[in-house]
């Protein structure tokens, strides 16, 4: 079961943002979304290997935690369209971070360098 910030304790900070950016999928969806607006299908085309089920649970835990917000267009057929919210903004720097480094780490591994490679800064 997730916590509630009003629960978290104050010394596992780290520990509670891993338990609202942990799973596979949510800051490949933080990422997406940095970009702007998307609608359901369109990050569902991004992210290929996610199921339609997954992408929606994360994207409503996210919405629940207050980084994303999802807008319903009462139109035929129904448009819905998700956001960052300004709390959602404050984790771009580390999405574009961890985006580097994950690139860097991948082709680091694939030349087969030594372990002792400096990341990207």
């Amino acid at each position: 079961m997730r916590s509630h910030v009003e629960e978290a304790p104050d010394h596992c900070a780290i520990e509670f943002a891993m338990e609202m950016l942990g799973g596979r999928w949510k800051l490949a969806i933080l990422k997406q979304l940095v970009a702007g607006t998307h609608r359901f299908g369109e990050l569902r085309r991004a992210l290929p290997g996610i199921t339609q089920r997954m992408l929606t649970r994360q994207l409503r835990e996210l919405e629940a935690d207050g980084l994303v917000t999802r807008t319903v267009y009462r139109e035929v057929p129904p448009r819905v369209e998700y956001t960052l919210t300004d709390i959602g903004h404050s984790l771009d720097s580390i999405t574009e971070q961890l985006d580097k480094w994950g690139r860097w780490y991948r082709e680091t591994v694939r030349r087969g360098a030594p372990s002792d490679a400096r990341p990207p800064t």
